[in-house]
């Protein structure tokens, strides 16, 4: 069994297409829209197959969990694998100097993976990993 994808509802559908597309090389589907909802979606796929399904639907309300302080229970980060510890500096620095904050890292945790922790432009943390 592998995981599919993953959803997550998003204000800017759009802005959300192009970080993960120019940051991460998703390749997006066309835009699917529901008239009779207001429901729009697109699933960007990465090189390893697996997907993230953005979706959007103007009566959702905002998260009002704190991701950056106070963590809660429940889905709190997506990990992007790279091949190597440098690929891990090259993305912090990319994200970095495009404004992106970087919450931790890059480091070593303890159980062996060099990583560092940012989040992208709607609050989801994310992190970026070598092991």
């Amino acid at each position: 069994m592998k995981l599919h994808h993953t959803a997550i509802w998003v204000n800017d559908i759009e802005g959300m297409k192009e970080y993960y597309s120019h940051f991460f090389d998703a390749v997006s589907n066309d835009l699917y829209v529901n008239k009779v909802t207001g429901f729009s979606s697109y699933f960007l796929t990465f090189d390893s197959g697996t997907q993230i399904e953005i979706m959007h639907r103007a009566d959702i309300p905002d998260n009002k969990n704190d991701v950056v302080g106070d963590q809660h229970k429940g889905l709190i980060h997506l990990a992007f694998a790279v091949d190597s510890k440098e690929k891990v500096d090259e993305k912090a620095l990319q994200l970095k100097d495009a404004g992106c904050p970087i919450l931790r890292g890059p480091r070593t945790t303890g159980d062996g993976y060099y990583e560092f922790e940012t989040l992208d432009p709607e609050g989801n943390r994310l992190e970026v990993i070598f092991k």
